[in-house]
């Protein structure tokens, strides 16, 4: 059975990483997928391999007519709309993101918008669509374990971590807010997972080692695009109907374990 038969979705972050990696769980269980990505190349490639079932534009998801743009082909595209994705995001190290001792406000300033500040836009067009609609539908928003779940030896980005504890916050508040309008609103946390964002946990042996008893489930691993995917299916899908104000972690046992090094 698919799951996502029928069901025409939208995925913020959705050309590269887990958000690419959703896209294609998404099409192989039976929906429409619209993707945006920052990135030209990424975007065209994402094109090609989504298929018919898929359509890859270009947005950056802080520009607030984005996610709106987006939501408007999928309706003229697919003939409708039934829920967002919103994946986009990632680390502002290369910002001026960091211990507090050493984050420069321009650092918190775009790491918060990037992660936080795009997450509203998102999650605001898709709510003014359902509403418009006078129906329900799901979001599904991108969180971390980083945002309730610390570990300070290597991965220390506080404006990042402060971004993702208010994802949170935000995704049960407005789950409350929309609950009556048949509105859900829940987030996925992962914790490292093996995407363009993670290059730096990855090809560094000593956080590899550190991972494998700070992550322990399956050997011990940085995690896959793909273990994040069965559970957005199930958000995004009917299977849900009756779960919202939810976090859910994906982390290798990151969140119950203490991590050697």
């Amino acid at each position: 059975m698919q799951m996502l038969k029928n069901k025409n979705i939208v995925i913020i972050g959705g050309t590269t990483g887990i958000g690419l990696s959703a896209a294609k769980a998404f099409i192989s269980d039976g929906a429409n997928v619209i993707v945006v990505g920052r990135n030209k190349e990424s975007v065209e490639q994402a094109g090609k391999d989504l298929g018919k079932n898929g359509h890859a534009i270009c947005g950056d998801a802080t520009d607030p007519m984005t996610a709106k743009s987006a939501i408007e082909q999928c309706m003229q595209k697919f003939n409708g709309f039934d829920g967002l994705y919103h994946v986009a995001g990632g680390s502002g190290r290369k910002m001026g993101d960091g211990p507090l001792h050493e984050l420069s406000l321009d650092g918190w300033n775009q790491t918060l918008n990037w992660n936080l500040t795009s997450l509203m836009l998102s999650d605001q067009a898709a709510v003014k669509k359902f509403l418009e609609l006078k129906k329900g539908g799901t979001i599904l928003n991108m969180g971390s374990t980083l945002g309730f779940s610390p570990s300070p030896k290597y991965f220390s980005t506080h404006a990042y971590t402060a971004a993702k504890a208010a994802v949170i916050g935000f995704s049960k508040s407005i789950a409350a807010y929309y609950a009556k309008d048949n509105i859900r609103i829940n987030v996925i946390a992962p914790a490292v997972i093996e995407t363009p964002m993670a290059q730096r946990a990855a090809n560094d042996e000593e956080i590899i080692s550190f991972l494998k008893t700070k992550q322990p489930l399956d050997g011990g691993r940085i995690g896959n695009t793909a273990d994040v995917d069965g559970l957005a299916v199930y958000f995004m899908s009917d299977q849900s109907k009756f779960t919202t104000g939810q976090m859910i972690a994906v982390d290798g046992g990151w969140s119950v374990s203490e991590g050697q090094w």
